[in-house]
């Protein structure tokens, strides 16, 4: 296998890795995934007992924020790995992008590496008060970030680091696009941050109202329906919020 191949394969893997890690991050915060475990569980020499394990809701919504965001290092680390191997000296390449994708995976992995719960940016020298870039996938301006915690708003977010990882795999490393089945969507979802809208059936709509567990949010004068956290949609649909959401 060539080693353009190999590091294309990686990363469409850890980009897989990140979407199996949103869906657990959705579906916990939904209250859909499944928190049981083994009652005992052996491997090689060790043993631990359910109660060792078990998570509580509380506990599963924090561990799937942090999942995905470490489903991000590793996107950003297959990117740097890629890059260093394949050509040399990626900071001083002829192609801004090479040098832009590099640059950014490079400080965010090295963002993570010393606490990844955690991450602090830690800015080299010559790449202070710059601005790396590719145009409509990703821009980073490291002004007075060094030493500063990490955070998505510096870089773009989550999505920013998906589609690096897919502009390298496609445009960088030229890998062929594959036919993929794609499964059938259960239930239609849009997210905004971490906003997520999900599309109910008239059946559970009416029911989920007659319960009295949702009020319907209407639509300000210019015709969009705010929402909590600064969020704002605008469209023909009726929207309703469960009452314990803050406004």
């Amino acid at each position: 296998m060539e080693k353009r191949e190999l590091y294309a394969q990686r990363l469409e893997m850890a980009e897989r890795q990140f979407s199996l890690a949103s869906a657990v991050q959705l579906a916990t915060t939904e209250g859909r995934q499944p928190l049981d475990l083994p009652t005992v569980w052996t491997h090689g020499k060790h043993e631990v007992r359910y109660e060792e394990i078990a998570l509580t809701n509380k506990e599963a919504d924090i561990a799937a924020f942090y999942l995905q965001r470490c489903a991000t290092y590793i996107m950003a680390t297959q990117v740097h790995e890629a890059l260093k191997k394949l050509f040399p000296n990626p900071k001083i390449q002829p192609q801004p992008e090479i040098q832009a994708a590099y640059q950014i995976s490079r400080m965010i992995r090295n963002a993570f590496a010393h606490n990844i719960f955690d991450p602090i940016w830690s800015i080299d020298n010559d790449c202070r008060n710059r601005v790396f870039e590719i145009s409509g996938i990703i821009k980073f301006d490291t002004s007075s970030l060094d030493g500063k915690r990490f955070d998505w708003r510096h870089y773009g977010g989550p999505l920013a680091l998906l589609k690096l990882s897919q502009f390298v795999r496609e445009k960088i490393l030229n890998a062929p696009r594959h036919h993929r089945e794609v499964p059938p969507q259960i239930r239609k979802r849009f997210q905004q941050g971490n906003l997520i809208l999900t599309e109910l059936s008239d059946e559970e709509a009416e029911d989920t109202r007659k319960k009295g567990h949702m009020r319907k949010v209407v639509a300000s004068k210019n015709g969009k329906i705010h929402l909590p956290g600064g969020h704002a949609i605008q469209g023909k649909a009726e929207i309703w919020e469960t009452k314990d959401i803050d406004p």
